[in-house]
């Protein structure tokens, strides 16, 4: 375990990564899975989550079995150019280019592949590395803990210039949501799972892991955007991932 660290540079471009596509039953509703590659103006590159294990790719509907995941959804859409090492090669990136990965929180959707950047050390919510095992799902906590250099957060903090991490319990107990400035957009606000979908907000956040929490931050992190004009990425919403520009284009 390590103290929080901070960049070198600032945020110049950001890119999501389409992670695949699923269908949650209640609703229903169509999901995008989906993370986000940040690069600085010193070279720095920052990975945020990596989408479902790599077994969905080989075989989803015997992925889904194993993992008990029936009875929430099931993966509409998950294929060799879903995984983070395609999503970055859209980029013109390599795995290698990775100097830092943050876990937004540990459910199945975000941690798939977390294991597989040896060389990059983690950040991610105390409350979550706490954990004996990541999250996963269900009661089907089948991950262990990579051997990294763990950096753990504890509150809101500012990672760089520009690059602000937001400690939002609700969804998950260590759930983290991220304030990005970039040169030409402005600031954007990658809710991740604290807030999925705009829906959510007038929904009251219902399954969450403490829906008080839920709430409570939803309207922290909406207030937060309006104050900074700020465009707004929710971590899975129907309406708005179809239309959203993914990788290979950045935000600039």
């Amino acid at each position: 375990m390590m103290d929080q660290i901070s960049l070198k540079g600032k945020p110049i471009r950001l890119a999501v990564l389409d992670y695949g596509l699923f269908e949650v039953f209640s609703g229903p509703r169509n999901v995008g899975i989906c993370g986000f590659a940040i690069q600085t103006d010193a070279g720095e590159l920052v990975l945020i989550d990596t989408g479902f294990p790599a077994k969905y790719v080989v075989d989803a509907e015997a992925a889904t079995l194993e993992d008990s995941l029936g009875s929430f959804g099931r993966v509409l859409s998950i294929g060799p150019e879903n995984t983070p090492d395609a999503q970055l090669a859209k980029l013109g990136l390599t795995k290698a280019d990775v100097t830092l990965m943050i876990q937004s929180h540990t459910h199945i959707d975000h941690v798939g592949h977390m294991d597989g950047f040896p060389h990059v050390p983690i950040l991610i919510a105390q409350a979550e590395r706490d954990l004996p095992r990541p999250l996963y799902w269900s009661g089907k906590q089948a991950m262990e803990w990579p051997e990294r250099d763990y950096h753990l957060v504890t509150g809101d903090f500012t990672l760089a210039p520009g690059f602000e991490v937001l400690l939002c319990p609700g969804h998950a107990p260590g759930q983290l949501a991220f304030m990005i400035n970039l040169p030409d957009t402005g600031w954007v606000l990658l809710t991740s799972d604290a807030i999925s979908r705009a829906a959510e907000i007038d929904e009251g956040f219902a399954g969450s892991w403490d829906v008080p929490l839920a709430i409570h931050h939803g309207k922290r992190l909406m207030r937060l955007a309006q104050q900074r004009d700020a465009l707004v990425i929710f971590g899975h919403s129907p309406q708005q991932w179809p239309t959203l520009r993914k990788a290979p284009e950045w935000f600039t």
